[in-house]
């Protein structure tokens, strides 16, 4: 077995790089990447959004999440528009054909669970749990990582 294999932090780039392989298998006939997908799900259950707010929600910075809403203006699925008191403000909505696709990609979901291996709901409940768990975990670690160097150091000289 690889040493690799013995690693958290493989088993999850491994997870998660092959999940994103199975989206964008997907997703390709809609000539549509994960990211584009997730703000389309994001618009579709939240409505409207800010890119300010949608960044926060996605997870994404302004430098990659512009270019990506541009793409999916081209292709007619959301309008960008400027607040008129505020112009620094831009609101993305979708538009007809971007809901049209929530129909059209409606198997997408039913497709990951089902080739997730997990067995039922719950499970999937589970492990999306833990893995925000881990999230917060790992972004605590990113935050303060002289806290968990000392942590560690402690821990090695009392043992």
């Amino acid at each position: 077995m690889p040493a690799v294999d013995a690693l958290v932090c493989f088993a999850l780039y491994a997870a998660n790089r092959t999940t994103t392989q199975a989206y964008r298998a997907l997703l390709e006939p809609w000539n549509l990447t994960y990211p584009q997908y997730i703000a389309l799900v994001t618009l579709w259950n939240d409505g409207d959004q800010t890119v300010g707010s949608l960044g926060e929600a996605l997870q994404l910075d302004s430098g990659t999440l512009s270019p990506m809403l541009a793409r999916l203006q081209a292709a007619g699925y959301v309008t960008r528009t400027r607040d008129g008191r505020d112009e620094r403000v831009v609101t993305v909505s979708l538009t007809p054909r971007g809901h049209e696709l929530r129909t059209e990609l409606a198997h997408v979901p039913r497709c990951i669970a089902q080739g997730s291996g997990l067995p039922d709901a719950d499970s999937a409940r589970d492990l999306i749990d833990a893995l925000h768990q881990l999230t917060a975990a790992m972004r605590e670690l990113r935050d303060h990582p002289d806290d968990a160097v000392a942590a560690e150091r402690a821990t090695r000289a009392a043992s």
